[in-house]
């Protein structure tokens, strides 16, 4: 026999059948049967545990506290429910509901984590509260006393507790007793960090301008360790603020409560001195610590303008003992580049030939270089080229020594391959670096001479990552030039290879966005786009479940953290960006060809009214040093080159938002009858939607002309630093402008709809020359499009791809253009019948059309004429490029390999090309055939 089901047993079933519906894509029936059973206030925990996995596959979690609010009113003494809450508030960020959960579980069963639970809540308060005046009067004082009491009440237990309260001081600015609360007995329980009491001490000492102490705690934290180098920075800071301070120790006692005080440059130096020798002294490994401080040491005397830096001895000499204890560690470069401005510019040889010399190299090969016998000396001689680069002795060479630089990089490159012979495939190899520096060398002579040096560059990139699978470095790069080069298509699969994290799709997702849509590899492109989105999409559940882990296991100190990650992420430029480019992507590919432009924005829950950027709080995550460099200070990246890149990204993000509201005005624009009657128009919220495209129109040109202000700036970034914008090319390619003028020509339409055809001649005449001016700026922008995009000429193989570029302009003004003469032709209609019903009726004779119809019947031909035109230019370069004999390309001068790889890169480029100019291609034949169905 089988069993009855009990109503708990059926409850479940629903659920479960709910999550299956969601699952299947029927989204409304699941949420039908959820209700059911929600309604019904269920108390069994397997109902509640499947209804709160369904309303999280829906995003919908504020209705677990519903679930839960019931739940807990029926079994009002339940541990579990009421936990159950707490977390389901969590979810949503309720902090008040939170914190008044906490108290009601604590009242229940009561443990210290969800008293404290409570107080958390209570800081969230504070830091959510758009009062900072409430913050600092209500909550944060509230907190501070619940904690207190527990404190007299000897009830902290763990070091949770003691971080929470200290948080809550710190906050409150209450330095002085958070101070004494880690120097207590309550700070002898921070435990699970190495060195937290200290770290806190010498932070808050800072903040009290305790310049005494903060020297004394760091002097006596560096004689334990000199090899910490987060107490060097305090300790050389104290130092000064004392000297500016005139400080001098007491006469009697101690100079402090944490000791002896360095207040003199002479002390200071002495003690990093003698660490030092405490160092050489040793017969284990050096610590570079002792050796660092005396050149930051150094720095800081000379930007002080202190006498005192000639204690310490010559940069130079000093830099030469560093190299000559650490030059064999990767990080030797990273430790000298910052320092290199201590030498004058007339030591730089003299500084690389002394380093040089202590490099072991074995004899000179048929080549002409000697080579090194093991990896230390490798790393030596790789440790001097990167310095050699960094002083701009490489940039200063002439196209000949670069050449041969590049000769000798390779073959010291290929050399010290046999090392690595038996690395994983994960593993990178020794000389990597040697193949990325040949490669930085042939872009900076692809920059100063011919395209020629590209090829070599990817080539000996492809021959890198051809040894080193997994270095990144080699996949950025290559991932760049061929950005640079228009060649979309290889691009995805370098991306996809890095196999980035997390926010790493926000820090570098900028390097395959900003050019998919650009460079005709539409599908790409929305594959390009889903990869940041759907990270940034489960950021908000993801951050939700941060939040509730560290409730459970007391990391309170790390909440207000995730609640700043999810904010940093909500406010992303990257984020905003995506966002807009894949919508305006949708719109390009499928409005009017899969689904109407008006159903395509439904679609979307798209409003012109609505603005959901946060222009005003848009945070820049770019991570814009990815790359790595050698580059000297003058060709690095600066502060002014991040502000002038983020303000350009912000205008032409404007632009592209303004477009889209723009879009979304124009499918939402009345497709009621024509209203003879301009009184009537506003109660079918025309006049409305026409003020709403007025506004947006006003904005864009607004910002159109602060984008050509910034274009005729000509800003020029590093070359491994922030791409530029499409702004400058849409610019000069007329493509805004134009945009512009065909979202103008929809508001003229709407008050010929609102006026009619009789009394219009003027409107039309005016509407009439707008249609011709808008063929010829289209014409013109098609012009920018013709040309080889790729050409092979005396051996050697050109690209064009500011061309392709142009082209995915024309194509984006096109399908405006002919939304605009869709929208024209719904007016249209009914005007035009509305005319010969009245002609009929009077009788009248005249079969003339208005000039308006003449006119917009002109448009439709010039636009199937002007899609005719791109079609078969399209046509004509996919013939052309096809014929190219990439196999006949003589490659004399080059080893086979290399001629190899280099061929490869080309066939690469070839092959995106025709890939991009056949999705271009497919759209607008697609477009051809919509314009068909634009007759009135």
């Amino acid at each position: 026999m089988c069993r009855i089901p009990t109503t708990g047993d059926s409850d479940r079933y629903t659920v479960l059948k709910a999550i299956g519906l969601q699952r299947t894509g029927k989204q409304d029936e699941a949420f039908t049967l959820a209700q059911e059973v929600a309604t019904l206030e269920p108390t069994d925990d397997n109902s509640l545990q499947a209804l709160t996995i369904l309303y999280r596959e829906m995003h919908r979690p504020e209705l677990v506290t519903k679930l839960y609010e019931a739940a807990v009113k029926k079994v009002p003494l339940s541990e579990e429910y009421h936990s159950h809450l707490f977390m389901a508030y969590a979810r949503v960020g309720e902090y008040k509901k939170m914190q008044q959960a906490g108290m009601a579980l604590y009242k229940i069963v009561p443990k210290n984590p969800y008293y404290f639970w409570s107080v958390m809540s209570l800081v969230m308060q504070a830091i959510s509260a758009q009062d900072e005046k409430l913050s600092q009067t209500m909550f944060l004082p509230l907190a501070e006393r619940m904690v207190e009491k527990m404190v007299k009440e000897e009830k902290i237990e763990a070091e949770a507790e003691v971080q929470l309260y200290f948080m809550i001081l710190e906050r409150l600015g209450k330095c002085v007793e958070a101070l004494e609360v880690i120097r207590g007995p309550l700070g002898e329980k921070l435990t699970s960090e190495l060195q937290s009491r200290e770290s806190k001490c010498m932070m808050l000492y800072q903040r009290l301008q305790r310049w005494p102490e903060c020297n004394a705690l760091a002097h006596k934290l560096l004689l334990k360790n000199p090899d910490d180098w987060q107490f060097y920075p305090s300790y050389f800071d104290s130092l000064f603020h004392l000297m500016d301070q005139s400080w001098s120790p007491p006469e009697d006692g101690e100079h402090c409560s944490e000791g002896s005080v360095h207040h003199t440059v002479a002390e200071v130096v002495r003690f990093v001195e003698e660490r030092i020798k405490g160092e050489e002294g040793k017969e284990s490994r050096s610590l570079r610590g002792p050796f660092l401080a005396r050149l930051e040491l150094m720095h800081r005397l000379r930007e002080r303008g202190c006498s005192e830096e000639s204690m310490l001895g010559e940069p130079l000499e000093l830099m030469v003992q560093f190299f000559g204890k650490f030059g064999d560690k990767p990080c030797c470069i990273t430790d000298l580049k910052i320092y290199l401005h201590l030498l004058s510019p007339d030591q730089h040889v003299q500084f690389i030939n002394r380093l040089s010399e202590a490099v072991p190299l074995g004899e000179q090969g048929d080549e002409g270089f000697a080579f090194p016998d093991d990896t230390k000396a490798l790393q030596r001689h790789l440790c001097v080229c990167q310095l050699s680069r960094a002083l701009g002795l490489h940039h200063a060479l002439d196209v000949e020594g670069k050449l041969r630089l590049i000769t000798e990089l390779k073959a010291h490159y290929r050399h010290g391959l046999k090392f690595g012979k038996t690395a994983l495939k994960t593993e990178l190899q020794f000389s990597d670096m040697y193949c990325l520096m040949a490669a930085h060398v042939y872009t900076d002579l692809w920059k100063e001479t011919d395209e020629n040096m590209v090829w070599q560059a990817l080539g000996v990139l492809q021959e890198g990552l051809s040894h080193s699978p997994s270095n990144a470095q080699f996949k950025l790069l290559l991932l760049l030039l061929y950005c640079h080069l228009g060649a979309f298509e290889p691009v995805v699969d370098l991306y996809s290879s890095l196999d980035a994290k997390h926010v790493q799709h926000d820090t570098i997702g900028f390097l395959l966005t900003r050019y998919a849509e650009s460079l005709g590899q539409f599908s790409a492109a929305s594959q390009s786009c889903n990869f940041s989105l759907r990270f940034f999409h489960s950021n908000q559940k993801d951050t939700s479940e941060y939040i509730i882990q560290a409730y459970k296991y007391g990391a309170f100190e790390k909440i207000p953290e995730f609640i700043a990650l999810r904010n940093r992420l909500n406010q992303s430029l990257h984020f905003a960006q995506v966002r807009t480019e894949r919508m305006l992507l949708d719109l390009f590919l499928e409005a009017d060809i899969v689904l109407s432009l008006e159903e395509s924005v439904k679609a979307m829950s798209l409003s012109a009214e609505e603005d959901d950027i946060p222009w005003d709080n848009m945070r820049d995550n770019r991570d814009l040093t990815v790359f790595t460099s050698w580059d000297p200070k003058e060709r690095e990246l600066t502060e002014e080159h991040r502000r002038q890149s983020l303000e350009e990204e912000s205008v032409w993000l404007r632009i592209r938002s303004l477009t889209l509201r723009l879009l979304a005005s124009l499918a939402s624009l009345g497709h009621s009858p024509s209203q003879q009657n301009s009184e009537n128009s506003n109660e079918n919220g025309v006049a409305d939607k026409t003020s709403i495209i007025n506004s947006l129109l006003t904005q864009l040109n607004q910002t159109l002309q602060t984008g050509a202000q910034l274009a005729e700036k000509h800003v020029q970034y590093p070359f491994l630093g922030p791409p530029s914008t499409r702004l400058a090319s849409a610019l000069s390619s007329g493509s805004c402008q134009c945009q512009a003028a065909a979202f103008q020509l929809s508001v003229h339409l709407q008050e010929l709809e609102t006026v009619g055809l009789d009394e219009s001649s003027e409107l039309q005449t005016q509407i009439c020359n707008t249609f011709k001016s808008l063929v010829v700026q289209l014409q013109e922008i098609l012009n920018k499009c013709k040309g080889d995009l790729l050409e092979m000429n005396e051996s050697k193989l050109k690209t064009q791809p500011s061309l392709l570029e142009n082209l995915i302009f024309f194509v984006e003004t096109m399908c405006i253009a002919m939304w605009m003469a869709s929208n024209c032709a719904k007016i249209l209609r009914p005007l035009k019948t509305s005319l010969q019903k009245k002609k009929k009726k009077k009788k009248d004779a005249n079969t003339a059309l208005p000039a308006v119809v003449c006119g917009f019947q002109e448009l439709t031909g010039s636009l199937q004429d002007l899609l005719a035109q791109s079609v078969e230019h399209i046509k004509g370069q996919e013939t052309s490029i096809t014929a190219l004999k990439l196999a006949s390309l003589s490659l004399e001068g080059f080893p086979q390999d290399e001629a190899s790889f280099m061929k490869a890169a080309m066939d690469k480029v070839q092959s995106s090309y025709l890939r991009s100019l056949q999705e271009v291609g497919d759209l607008l034949k697609k477009r051809a055939e919509t314009i068909k169905n634009l007759k009135i």
